[in-house]
């Protein structure tokens, strides 16, 4: 063995000539390289904007900002006399109003029209056909001109609105409804309304377990959604947790302290998101729907299903492995696109950005509102990361 040993000795490779020594140092240069590039940049940007005399720092945040908005939770959440900084705060509140309203109406308008797609009744299945094709295909600026200007502009004016039942007041000003005012006892209601979903959302669980493992009826929808709601709803009527404040009519119009009144602007945008991005969860319903195999349809029929069950006991809950991925999607284009409220006169974070920009560094302006919509995206593709590991199928 000490002869071949030294016949034939064992040759040890250069670190160099590793494969994994190569990867990695060709990873380390280009990173050497995008982290050069982009120092390059700011360094040049910074010298372009000192030459110009162009402010970048964040000071003009603490000045008054000299405009007002009218448009928020409460009456004129903004005064003239209001620095920059709350501009934004009102400004970002208004954002994430829109979004999150749009984001649920649209959710269930484009699961409802994705069904109608797969309907057998040709009405609903060529309406729903219809619909797609029409705002999928038309730009989302040009429906909310066309919502903003032919619908809602040409409503009655204030001072003559459409009485609506609530009783609501809707006219070309926007829609004035009843507004809940809390009381004393209103925390209180809202402890025992969360205790009762908690305590709803457990029975249900457990019955159904029971009707898995047994078979027999447990009525477990009925009965979570009977505790959820009962409680709430008995809570309410012996707490009295709030007061119900009607919207009146002045001689001009609306009177701003009575009721809640949402413009004309947020109706436009709301309703230009909702029908813009449902036609595209609508497919996004579709196309899930339609990767469960026929066998399970087959199957569930066979069974005794109804075609209300076997969608929401068997295909739906198999259909979200497939709906979530693209309809994270989906969602960041709507808060993205809610910058579009500008074009319509909504008090959105771009629109105020682009008001603060005629008297302000348009620099500081933009990295703000830039950081405003990636932290918006990042939160939301979070939050659908978890829901889309939730559904995902578990192998070992």
């Amino acid at each position: 063995m000490a002869d071949l040993a030294k016949r034939f000795p064992v040759r040890r490779f250069a670190f160099w000539r590793d494969v994994r020594f190569l990867r990695g140092a060709v990873q380390l240069i280009v990173l050497a390289i995008v982290i050069g590039l982009a120092i390059w940049l700011i360094n040049n940007v910074n010298q372009g904007l000192a030459r110009a005399r162009i402010p970048t720092d964040f000071s003009f945040l603490a000045q008054p900002s000299g405009f007002q908005i009218d448009e928020g939770l409460v009456d004129q959440p903004h005064k003239r006399t209001d620095s920059y900084a709350n501009a934004f705060a009102v400004a970002l509140v208004n954002t994430l109003r829109a979004v999150l309203v749009s984001l649920v109406l649209a959710t269930l308008l484009g699961l409802f029209i994705g069904i109608a797609r797969l309907s057998t009744n040709f009405l609903a299945r060529t309406l729903a056909l219809a619909y797609i094709e029409i705002f999928q295909n038309t730009p989302l600026l040009l429906q909310l001109f066309f919502i903003f200007t032919s619908i809602l502009l040409t409503l009655p004016r204030a001072t003559e609105p459409i009485v609506l039942p609530g009783p609501s007041y809707l006219s070309s000003s926007g829609l004035a409804t009843p507004n809940l005012i809390p009381t004393e006892t209103s925390g209180w209601w809202v402890l025992l309304t969360a205790i009762g979903i908690g305590v709803g959302v457990a029975l249900w669980r457990r019955l159904r377990t029971i009707r898995l493992e047994t078979g027999r009826t447990t009525y477990a929808a009925e009965i979570g959604l009977s505790v959820m709601f009962g409680v709430g709803i008995l809570a309410w009527l012996i707490l009295q947790p709030f007061t119900v404040d009607f919207p009146a009519l002045g001689r001009f119009g609306y009177v701003r302290d009575r009721g809640a009144i949402v413009s004309a602007n947020f109706v436009a945008i709301v309703l230009g998101l909702v029908l813009y991005t449902s036609a595209f969860i609508a497919e996004i319903v579709r196309s899930g729907i339609q990767s469960v195999p026929i066998g399970q349809w087959e199957a569930a029929r066979a069974q005794g299903f109804t075609y209300g069950q076997i969608l929401r006991l068997i295909v739906l809950p198999q259909a979200l492995r497939v709906i979530i991925p693209p309809l994270t999607n989906q969602y960041l284009n709507l808060a993205k696109n809610s910058s579009l409220g500008a074009a319509v006169g909504f008090a959105e974070v771009f629109g105020v950005a682009r008001t603060m920009a005629q008297s302000v560094s348009v620099v500081p302006i933009m990295v703000i509102v830039m950081g405003i919509y990636l932290a918006l995206s990042l939160i939301t593709s979070a939050v659908m990361n978890v829901l889309n590991a939730r559904f995902q199928i578990k192998t070992r």
